[in-house]
């Protein structure tokens, strides 16, 4: 193995929980998910959207005070970072608003920091989908913005029965998939972070290449 592996720092990743309340089902799975990330050989570090408080978008605002702090703060969190996992309720079969807002406002920023990366999307839910529709509409700004959201995401349904006392996922199966999830997530950042060629690859790990005339395809700049 050369010294250039060994050397290599571990990935890090930001975890998010995409809800303001301490103990909401989805604060709790992004707790589990720093405990899978760090135990899988990456280092997570964990926030909610509670600590980047932006008002709501107004493009007189902005250009009057400029982009507010929390959303600097984010963006200083995002570049930071190898990778970002969210894991957001579902509001009304659709994405929290103020998670939404404040991917709007820090979208503003030059250059914007959702480009290329790489990103999970988790969610959890006392209904029977698990607050799967609401991750689908949060795909749609990131994938738009240029993130690279992976395709698997993990929706626990029934949480209110499936997080036990410990915060455990109680079902064996249910458990085992979000911790394929996250270890697949990681090795698919380590990939695209120490080897650049698998950035303008990415969508074969779905089993397809690229085709110019439908998908946004990296020019050669070499």
């Amino acid at each position: 193995m050369s010294s250039s592996t060994t050397d290599r720092r571990p990935l890090s990743i930001l975890v998010m929980t995409g809800s303001r309340r301490a103990e909401s089902f989805n604060t709790r799975l992004a707790r589990l998910a720093v405990d899978a990330v760090d135990a899988n050989g990456a280092s997570a570090s964990f926030a909610t959207v509670k600590e980047f408080e932006v008002p709501d978008y107004d493009a007189d605002a902005e250009r009057a005070d400029g982009i507010p702090p929390g959303a600097q703060r984010f963006r200083e969190r995002l570049t930071a970072v190898d990778a970002l996992i969210i894991a957001s309720p579902e509001y009304n079969a659709s994405v929290p608003g103020v998670l939404k807002n404040l991917i709007d406002w820090t979208s503003r920023f030059r250059p914007q920091p959702f480009n290329e990366l790489q990103a999970l999307l988790l969610s959890a839910s006392p209904s029977m989908v698990g607050g799967n529709r609401g991750l689908w509409a949060l795909r749609v700004p990131l994938e738009h913005l240029g993130a690279r959201v992976y395709p698997d995401m993990f929706s626990l349904a029934a949480a209110h029965t499936q997080l036990g006392a410990d915060s455990r996922i109680t079902d064996e199966t249910l458990r085992d998939r979000f911790e394929a999830n996250i270890v697949n997530f990681i090795n698919l950042v380590e990939a695209a972070t120490h080897y650049p060629c698998v950035k303008k690859a990415w969508v074969e790990y779905l089993g397809e290449r690229p085709d110019p005339a439908v998908d946004r395809i990296e020019a050669e700049t070499r």
